[in-house]
């Protein structure tokens, strides 16, 4: 009998090949079809095998999740943050390894578990998850892409990368700066730091595209990105404006990123805005503009959005001017 269920009811698969016996383990809810299309697999490869022109066995089969992030590891080389990528795959080990890759679904079930327990905030002293739902993502996509390079080189019979979901990441914030917040925080900066903060504020640049500015990409009237340096991929070009204009000769920039982290911090506390993040200022160049009457559109070219929608988030922000506006309308209205 070459497909059978086991007491917990998960079916298995085994043949034979050459003298020994091939076996694999079908995640749970697999159901017959899928226990017939692995074995038509299992029988294919080894048919493949028998052929005079065959180098090597390629059977589908069922590795450890470790395998599978050794996989992504090697693909990120070639990606532009691969140690930061790596970073990412490796903060799953402890869990990568009590996992095979058909189990996917129960491996990022865990590791969700695990990574958003609560755990004391030695800053606040009170009680936050280990891992931002970010960050797990993170980790989490590098497990996805794994499965699906062993998918691709059919090292497994399916893409069970496909089983996990991601952790549901409320990102939006609501913190918009004025000009006047901005210039408390910078006025206990360091010259470098300051040029940073008003590049930020007056380009919408994100803190990474801004250390990635060298000489040549400043011209008479504009700041050239390249593709390479932005977060969407694709060149971005900012037009120089006089506020922008002193603040240049400071590029590229002296200050590491560190520094630059250290300099926002001390300093968002002696302003009173602990809340406040780096990437606020490129959120409070939108919401500055739009109380301007810029336009969405206009607005996500600035920001370097790849759509318009990301930009939509804003939009509230443009509905609150209307209705003041029309609120003095009702008044006036009302008053006659």
């Amino acid at each position: 009998m070459s497909i059978w269920d086991d007491k917990n009811g998960r079916k298995h698969v085994g043949i034979e090949a050459g003298g020994k016996r091939i076996h694999r383990k079908l995640p749970k809810g697999a159901t017959a079809s899928d226990a017939k299309r692995v074995e038509a697999e299992l029988r294919s490869a080894i048919l493949r095998m028998a052929s005079p022109t065959a180098r090597q066995l390629n059977i589908p089969g069922d590795p450890s999740m470790s395998e599978i992030l050794a996989i992504y590891v090697e693909h990120s080389e070639t990606l532009r943050s691969a140690e930061t990528s790596q970073h990412h795959a490796r903060r799953l080990g402890p869990w990568a390894a009590k996992y095979k890759a058909s189990e996917a679904q129960e491996f990022s079930d865990h590791v969700i578990r695990d990574m958003s327990r609560k755990v004391p905030d030695t800053k606040t002293k009170k009680m936050k998850a280990a891992y931002a739902p970010a960050t797990i993502n993170r980790s989490l996509a590098c497990a996805k892409k794994g499965l699906a390079l062993a998918w691709r080189r059919r090292i497994i019979p399916e893409n069970y990368g496909l089983r996990i979901e991601n952790v549901r990441v409320d990102n939006k914030r609501e913190i918009f700066l004025s000009v006047a917040e901005v210039r408390m925080i910078a006025e206990h900066c360091s010259e470098q730091a300051q040029a940073a903060i008003w590049a930020a504020l007056l380009t919408g640049a994100r803190r990474g595209e801004l250390f990635q500015i060298r000489s040549e990409d400043i011209g008479t009237d504009t700041i050239r990105l390249p593709a390479s340096h932005t977060k969407t991929f694709k060149t971005r070009v900012i037009p120089i404006i006089p506020a922008l204009r002193p603040w240049l000769k400071h590029f590229p920039l002296a200050i590491s990123v560190d520094g630059l982290k250290s300099s926002w911090r001390r300093a968002r506390v002696k302003a009173r805005m602990e809340h406040v993040n780096f990437h606020d200022l490129r959120h409070s160049c939108a919401s500055i503009m739009l109380g301007l009457g810029v336009d969405l559109y206009t607005i996500s070219k600035i920001l370097g959005h790849s759509n318009v929608q990301t930009t939509q988030r804003y939009a509230h922000l443009q509905v609150d001017a209307q209705r003041a506006a029309l609120d003095k309308l009702s008044a006036l209205v009302q008053k006659n």
